[in-house]
């Protein structure tokens, strides 16, 4: 068994499939601005609020803690080189053309399964990140799209229920 090192820590959560979202704002110079996180999840229907977690040393740490408004890309099945773009540092991470201006005028993914607009409600001491907290202004679904998920430290994807005989089998992650 390991210790409670931030390596431990970072090695047990590996092992927790997770979906791979771009999140993105625009600041009042316009200037886009987007990162990759896993740490993302609903937290409330009422009134509607979904959370992210972003490391305070980010460069985009800033521009996400001033945004008024983010969008939140749910990336498909297929997307793994936006995540690996956005997760870069040092980069014009908008310069592949992966995004164009969908819910609120926000940079988004057209080729995205889902996107969640925010208005940003709170921004929460979380440790060495910052957990933004937003309320939910508008979502977007394609239910045609598989997630993305990140998992043992590698891109995966769900197994469709559709392309299995029990259903129970779609708890499982397809290529393992």
């Amino acid at each position: 068994m390991e210790g409670t090192t931030g390596s431990a820590l970072t090695h047990a959560m590996s092992r927790v499939p997770a979906p791979v979202t771009v999140v993105t704002t625009v600041d009042p110079a316009g200037r886009r601005w987007g990162f990759t996180a896993t740490s993302f999840t609903s937290l409330s229907l009422e009134p509607p609020l979904i959370l992210v977690c972003l490391n305070r040393t980010a460069s985009t740490h800033r521009a996400f803690t001033a945004a008024d408004r983010f969008l939140v890309n749910l990336l498909a099945h297929g997307q793994d080189q936006v995540a690996r773009t956005f997760a870069r540092s040092g980069v014009d991470r908008f310069a592949e053309g992966d995004m164009e201006p969908c819910e609120g005028g926000l940079p988004g993914s057209p080729d995205a399964c889902a996107r969640v607009a925010c208005a940003l409600h709170a921004v929460l001491d979380g440790g060495d990140h910052s957990i933004l907290v937003g309320r939910v202004l508008e979502t977007y679904v394609d239910d045609d799209r598989t997630p993305l998920l990140h998992y043992d430290r590698t891109f995966t994807h769900p197994a469709s229920a559709l392309d299995l005989p029990d259903p129970l089998l779609s708890l499982h992650l397809a290529d393992w």
